[in-house]
Order: structure tokens, then C-alpha cells, then sequence
């Protein structure tokens, strides 16, 4: 457990490289769209004040889910992750629809305008740079088992696609097509939006105990691996912040001693630790009668 506490505390510093690059980014795009005039510049920007919104959050929670355990919290401070990911998801979802009406007031009422070709320069610079920041986390991610921060990489993805979109829509108004641009804008509320939801869904579902039966399924295959386990009884999985804690009751050989059935729950726990990185497990064996 020890060492899952120091993978938060890394996870911790790519928390902070995306807040530092959604300020910088958020502030570059806010005020050229302004002084371009474009409205998807402008609802780019936004969307990464969300995004600074979402990986404080983040932060916060992964921070105290670094606290050890209390009399109060005898399994953890974990969740505390997955509360602040249900809270950003939340900002986000409000900032997307009060985009989204603002762009379609905008694209019926308001006469739209070509922006100046810098806000489509702007869009592409903010781009690569959000891309690399996707590029560190994703790395991070994937060497300390972070699904967190995972999550956190494929926002920076879908940021720079967005950015990307809105160069492109900025660039078809200079064609004598202006209303793109709001256009861009609305789509870029809908992306907000949706991702916002799709935090909110997976957070408010790990909130509730929920867990893929697919997921379940492996980790079954993986205990039948032991030779010991004669049938899998039951098997009920949950998450824990981003640690998963599994209850599992295998059926054995009636004729083993208490000390053979603890060595069985003991490589159990082992394969489990091994091939899945699960190491959160109570077994409770019983008889095959």
C-alpha cells in the first residue's frame, strides 16, 4: 500500500503540468478570441477553464486520498478521488450548456464576422502543446497503473483535437463562410458537455459499487488458474479510489487442513497481485460438499 501511496503523489505532479498548461492556454485563447473575434476561440478557451476546474479537482483528491488510514477511514481516504472527478464532471456539464446556448444565440441572432486568421494560429500552437502534455500523462499513466490519470490523458487528447477543430472552422470562415465559426463553437459546447457526462458516469458508477462483469470475469479465470480451487462460489469486486478490492469464496478440497486452505487464499492473493495488480483481496474458503 505504500507504494500505491508514492504512484498518487506522482500522479500528483502530472495533475499539476495540466493545471499549469490549461491556465496558459485558457488565457492565450480567452483573450486572442476576444481580439480576433471568434466565438470558438473563445469557447475553446473556456472549455479549458474547465479542464483547470477538472484537474484541481483531481489534485485535491489525490491528495487526500494519500492520507492513511483512520479510525474514520479504515480502508482510506481513496474515494476522494473519484468525489472530486463526480465534482469537476458536474462544473464542466455547466460551463458546456452555458456555451452551447450562447453559441446557438450567436449563430441565429448575432451577425457573424470572419475572426482574424491569428485565432486559427493560436488554436493550432495550443494544440501541440496540450498534445504533449497528453504525451507525459499518458506515460505517467501507464508505469504506475494510474487509470485516473489515464483519464486525465485522454481529456488532454480530446482538448487538442478540439483545439484542432477550431483552427479548422476559424480558417472556413476567412472563405466567405463566417458562420462556421459559431458553428465550431456549438460543437465544442456538445464535446464539453459530453465529456463532462462521461466523467460523471464512470465516477458516479464506481461511486455505487458498480463493476464490469468482463472485468470479473478475468479476474475469475485468473483464480482458476490455482490448481486448489475447485469451483469459484462468488466473486464481488468494487472500486476503492483506483484500487480494486475484491471478495472471493472458493470451494476446495474438504479434507485440507486450516494451515493448506490459508496457503491456497495466500496464492490466490498472490496471482492476483502478480498478473493483475489487484492486491486488495479477502478470500474465504470453504468446503466442497
Amino acid at each position: 500500500m505504500h507504494e500505491r501511496y508514492n504512484e498518487l503523489k506522482l500522479a500528483e505532479k502530472g495533475a499539476r503540468i495540466s493545471i499549469l498548461a490549461y491556465i496558459v492556454l485558457a488565457i492565450l485563447k480567452v483573450g486572442v478570441g476576444y481580439m480576433s473575434a471568434s466565438k470558438a476561440l473563445i469557447a475553446d478557451g473556456l472549455n479549458n477553464t474547465t479542464d483547470i476546474l477538472a484537474s484541481f479537482a483531481v489534485l485535491v483528491g489525490l491528495k487526500i486520498s494519500r492520507k492513511p488510514a483512520d479510525d474514520n477511514h479504515l480502508y482510506g481516504h481513496f474515494r476522494a478521488e473519484t468525489i472530486a472527478s463526480l465534482i469537476a464532471s458536474l462544473i464542466m456539464i455547466a460551463v458546456g450548456i452555458n456555451v452551447f446556448y450562447q453559441a446557438i444565440y450567436d449563430f441565429i441572432f448575432a451577425k457573424a464576422e470572419a475572426p482574424d486568421l491569428i485565432a486559427a494560429v493560436v488554436g493550432i500552437v495550443c494544440a501541440i502543446i496540450i498534445y504533449i502534455v497528453y504525451r507525459y500523462n499518458k506515460k505517467v499513466a501507464i508505469e504506475i497503473n494510474s487509470s485516473g490519470l489515464m483519464a486525465a490523458a485522454k481529456d488532454n487528447l480530446s482538448d487538442a483535437w478540439v483545439s484542432i477543430g477550431t483552427a479548422v472552422g476559424i480558417i472556413a470562415s476567412q472563405f466567405a463562410l463566417p458562420w462556421i465559426d459559431p458553428l465550431v463553437a456549438i460543437i465544442v459546447a456538445i464535446l464539453i458537455i459530453y465529456t463532462g457526462w462521461d466523467i460523471f458516469r464512470e465516477a458516479s458508477h464506481n461511486l455505487t459499487d458498480g463493476f464490469n462483469k468482463e472485468e470479473l470475469d478475468n479476474i475469475a479465470v485468473c483464480i482458476k488458474k490455482v490448481e486448489e480451487v475447485r469451483e469459484i462460489k462468488e466473486i464481488r469486486g468494487r472500486f476503492n479510489g483506483n484500487n480494486i478490492f475484491l471478495d472471493v469464496i472458493v470451494r476446495v478440497n474438504p479434507e485440507l487442513s486450516v494451515v493448506e486452505g490459508h496457503n491456497i487464499t495466500e496464492e490466490i492473493e498472490e496471482r492476483l497481485k502478480k498478473e493483475l495488480n489487484i492486491t486488495e483481496v479477502v478470500v474465504h474458503v470453504e468446503p466442497d460438499i
